[in-house]
């Protein structure tokens, strides 16, 4: 061997060794507290306002650019489709997982001959674009530079039939003619050699993406079963048991261990009835994510957590969920709220900060879509910088501040409260309390938005406290005013609209 093979040997191998070092570091469970995750030996809470989905698969999207913004406002983690898009739409036309054809870049090269639904040459599903993996690795460098964690969605239920349309692992799209079924039943075992398919890319992702330490992976968004005549919910889940056990099969091969992320399937013929209860049972799941909705289901519960856009609130659902599930102990994400996300005004953004703040300090982790991310406009718009991104770094950067690991819900510190206010708070080690006080009307309520004035009674143990008010629109504290615990005292709060916090920590002794 010569000189210059051995020395590339060698690097090679640093380079694999490396690889293998930062991976075996990678986001993983929190071991003193199974709510949250660990990532570079730092305590993890999710937390974002994130593009839809499309950083990696639309070409035009200046990634760099939405990152440098993510990082500005101290992000924490951004979501990412792997194979699934959607076409344009009257309703968020511009959302950078709806890229033209002739800018969608799949996993699969586009050879020909003839033509795939969408009018361009179809796939050839032997052929692996490099192209898209050299823009996926470009991608997780550029967001591992900036400490920021991905979740790399790999599958997606399809919906419809016009979205089906679009899928490389449709029959009418690829050279092999892989994927001879209706859309119903994309996500489950009917097909073999489609299944055959989906694993091979399923292997190809974790090869590719398990080196990094920054990422988890989502086996598939919104699973969906049930449509007559097709896959039942229990044929998704039985398709999930399989893709899950490939996805760990080969990081257990190349030992790249990683968290898995998602949820059990719905029902469609369940009056969109949304179970929850064996997603914290399946071994399927390292973390359970939720998108918010009506009629989820939860250990005999229902939980009404607002209609798909909606400009619904329901600030009461939302945290009656993330305190029904604390005790469960694997990481709750609320990783796609669409309550008002198409709203790009104040009053739907006031929501999505509403919910979020509720979400965090009632024990979860959360993730809303800010479409005022598009092509050309990736690090948002002028308006949405100055109002729920800042407003989202403001969250971002309280919740850093408070020893969230060593907490647990707290309720009974906040005694007593002016009426419209839903209280969500946490306690930690005893020392640090925060309570987050949201006024729960809703916007068909009149009187919604209007001032909230009065006392709040706090109960603390015993010990001398510093107590603040905190502005999670302008990120600012009130002076401090020291209270005694042991006794409950009313605090005056002065006019405020929407919410307010309150944070009392024991002095030293």
């Amino acid at each position: 061997m010569s000189r210059r093979c051995l020395w590339l040997t060698v690097l090679v191998l640093c380079v694999t060794a490396s690889a293998a070092l930062r991976a075996q570091d990678a986001v993983k469970i929190d071991p003193e507290n199974p709510k949250y995750l660990l990532f570079r030996g730092k305590p993890l809470a999710l937390i974002s306002a994130s593009e839809h989905y499309g950083s990696v698969i639309n070409r035009p999207f200046d990634f760099e650019r939405y990152l440098d913004d993510a990082q500005k406002h101290k992000m924490t983690v951004t979501r990412t489709f792997l194979l699934y898009r959607e076409l344009q739409s009257a309703r968020n036309p511009s959302s950078p997982c709806k890229p033209e054809s002739p800018d969608f870049i799949s996993p699969y090269l586009r050879t020909g001959p003839g033509k795939a639904m969408d009018g361009e040459p179809m796939y050839d599903l032997d052929k692996w674009n490099p192209e898209y993996f050299d823009r996926l690795h470009r991608f997780l460098d550029a967001a591992s530079k900036r400490g920021i964690v991905v979740e790399l969605t790999v599958f997606s239920n399809t919906y419809a039939d016009h979205i089906w349309a679009l899928n490389p692992l449709r029959a009418a799209n690829n050279l092999q003619h892989v994927g001879a079924v209706e859309w119903e039943d994309y996500i489950s075992l009917k097909d073999q050699e489609l299944m055959r398919r989906q694993t091979a890319f399923a292997r190809k992702i974790i090869q590719e993406t398990s080196g990094y330490d920054n990422v988890y992976y989502e086996i598939c968004n919104e699973p969906g079963g049930g449509v007559p005549g097709h896959s039942t919910s229990a044929d998704v889940d039985a398709w999930q048991t399989e893709i899950a056990g490939v996805l760990r099969e080969e990081m257990q091969r190349l030992n790249h261990p990683h968290v898995l992320a998602g949820q059990q399937a719905f029902n469609y013929g369940r009056e969109n009835a949304f179970p929850m209860d064996a997603t914290f049972a399946s071994q399927n799941f390292d973390i359970v994510n939720d998108h918010p909705l009506p009629n989820t289901q939860f250990d005999g519960k229902t939980f009404d957590m607002g209609d798909f856009m909606s400009k619904q609130l329901r600030l009461e659902g939302v945290q009656g969920f993330c305190r029904a599930t604390y005790s469960r102990h694997k990481p709750v994400v609320l990783d796609e709220d669409n309550a008002a996300s198409m709203y790009r005004d104040l009053t739907g953004w006031t929501i999505h900060r509403k919910r979020a703040w509720t979400a965090l300090f009632s024990g979860c982790h959360y993730d809303y879509i800010d479409f005022s991310i598009t092509v050309g406009s990736e690090a948002g718009t002028p308006a949405s910088r100055a109002a729920i991104r800042t407003w989202m770094q403001h969250l971002s950067e309280f919740v850093d501040s408070f020893d969230y690991i060593h907490s647990q819900p707290a309720p009974e510190w906040i005694a007593a409260h002016p009426q419209h206010l839903l209280v969500s708070s946490l306690a930690a080690s005893g020392r640090d309390f925060v309570a987050y006080l949201a006024d729960d009307r809703e916007i068909t309520d009149a009187t919604a938005g209007e001032s909230i004035a009065g006392k709040v009674t706090v109960s603390l143990p015993p010990g001398t406290y510093d107590l603040w008010l905190y502005s999670p629109v302008t990120g600012e504290y009130s002076p401090g005013i020291e209270v005694r615990g042991g006794d409950k005292n009313e605090v005056k709060l002065p006019p405020f609209k929407q919410d307010i916090v309150i944070r009392a920590t024991r002095q030293t002794e």
